[in-house]
């Protein structure tokens, strides 16, 4: 082992001696150039900065609209118990149009006790064009095209059927002998809930009250209506001479949506020796409270789309969603989306929808175009701009969702709402009110952000639902 030997004379000849101040010495004496605090959190939040936001002084925004005469359908919901144990959450069974506002809940529990599981294969046929009516399906699980016979005789695809999703139930506004209209065929392996017709009529037989229920839903649906489902105004057109005109009026829902705006809140705190002592060169107040409303801002946009009072994800108009033709989304996709509605503003996805967008049209050799918004390229389809949004989530880690919206009061759109000049207000909607020093010499502030969203009409916002975001292998 050898030991470290300091330095001898002849070597201190050879050694230069320090001249000036070193950098570390000086560093302590310095005053360093420094950022502000930075934040990985905060991303663009496009769906607030592009939603048209309204005033709403009394706190309650209600969207008045005309009378509809047709009923959406909704999503049936199941409980799992195990592969083999799959039944329908009777309460949901409300979602079948027949049965919107049915409210004798042993009647929707005998009927859901009567759905029986059954698995299909992708192939499988679930119901052919032109057959009697002998079952009615919930689809549990899984994916399946509907088919009809085009004009020429050739099989033409109408559209997707998936987990909620009901067939069958249509057949009570046809004759004594039901028929299918559509063929209906499994793409993917899932699991139905079926219902034997026979034991359907044998219930009615014994329950006059769902029987009384149908029939008000079937004269109900059967008056005139637009192409909107909403109650028809009579006009004459084309005539000659002196007819009669028709008399008419524009009927309204008479129970309207009311929307109250919603708050997020939290209490900022900062020690007085902090506030009193460390502000220079940056203000510590200024810079919590920045970042404090950083985060109530990315929390209120994820409101604005998971909120399921308000949320838009969850407030979708159930006949305003659809599911790709193949599980990723394709150019066919957006196009069936902006189909849906007039003057599409903007499409909100998942960036990694957007990249799997992307990758389908990489496949068809197309390059979509960009849009110029606030001086940003966004990318673009159909000159409609494609925003980036994290909060839209990614179920089970391979599916998402994109959003279509259509914006703003005059175009009976999506609108925001929320309040300003309201006590202490530091932003549009946002406060900032001081709470007082605690005996611990803590400064509180309440901080506060009121907002909520609107759907002026249901075809403001469409869906494109499971669309998958994971890139297929070569």
């Amino acid at each position: 082992m050898t030991t470290h030997q300091p330095p001898g004379p002849d070597e201190l000849d050879g050694m230069q001696p320090q001249l000036s101040l070193s950098t570390e010495a000086a560093r302590t004496l310095a005053t360093t150039t420094k950022t502000e605090p930075q934040m990985q959190g905060i991303t663009s939040r496009w769906l607030l900065r592009m939603l048209p936001w309204v005033h709403v002084s009394a706190g309650t925004y209600r969207v008045n609209r005309r009378l509809s005469h047709t009923v959406g359908r909704g999503r049936v919901g199941f409980l799992q118990n195990g592969a083999d144990d799959v039944r329908v959450i009777p309460a949901t069974l409300r979602e079948v149009p027949v049965l919107r506002g049915f409210d004798d809940t042993g009647v929707l529990e005998e009927l859901a006790a009567l759905f029986v599981p059954r698995d299909f294969r992708a192939g499988d046929v679930l119901t052919e064009a032109g057959t009697p009516v002998q079952e009615a399906f919930l689809i549990a699980h899984g994916r399946l095209n509907r088919y009809a016979t085009g004009k020429y005789g050739t099989e033409e695809l109408l559209g997707t059927l998936a987990d909620g999703d009901q067939i069958g139930d249509e057949a009570l506004g046809q004759a004594d002998l039901p028929r299918w209209l559509h063929t209906v065929k499994a793409t993917t392996a899932g699991t139905a809930l079926v219902l034997p017709w026979p034991a359907f009529q044998d219930l009615l037989s014994r329950r006059p009250g769902l029987v009384a229920h149908i029939e008000q839903h079937l004269a109900r649906t059967s008056r005139p209506t637009n192409t909107r489902g909403e109650a028809s105004v009579e006009v004459a057109a084309g005539h000659a001479g002196e007819p009669t005109l028709p008399g008419t009026f524009v009927d309204y829902d008479l129970s309207p949506r009311e929307y109250e705006l919603s708050v997020s809140q939290t209490v900022l705190r900062i020690h007085s020796r902090v506030a009193d002592l460390y502000n220079h060169p940056m203000n510590q107040l200024e810079q919590q409270l920045r970042l404090t409303i950083e985060e109530m801002r990315e929390n209120q946009e994820s409101e604005l789309l998971n909120n399921r009072d308000f949320g838009l994800l969850h407030n979708a108009a159930y006949d305003q969603r659809i599911n790709t033709w193949s599980g990723p989304p394709t150019p066919d996709d957006l196009d069936d989306l902006l189909s849906m509605r007039r003057k599409t503003r903007m499409f909100l996805a998942h960036p990694k929808a957007i990249a799997a967008f992307f990758r389908e049209c990489n496949k068809r050799g197309l390059s979509p175009a960009s849009a110029s918004v606030e001086g940003h390229d966004i990318p673009a389809w159909r000159g409609v701009p494609i925003f980036p949004c994290n909060k839209i989530p990614i179920t089970d880690g391979h599916t998402s969702s994109i959003v279509a919206l259509r914006t703003g009061e005059e175009d009976h759109g999506v609108i925001g709402l929320h309040q300003v000049g309201i006590p202490d207000e530091f932003e549009p909607g946002l406060n900032v009110r001081f709470m007082g020093i605690d005996d611990r010499a803590i400064i509180s502030y309440l901080v506060s952000v009121y907002y909520s969203a609107a759907i002026l009409v249901p075809d403001a916002i469409g869906i494109l639902e499971n669309v998958e975001i994971a890139a297929a292998r070569s």
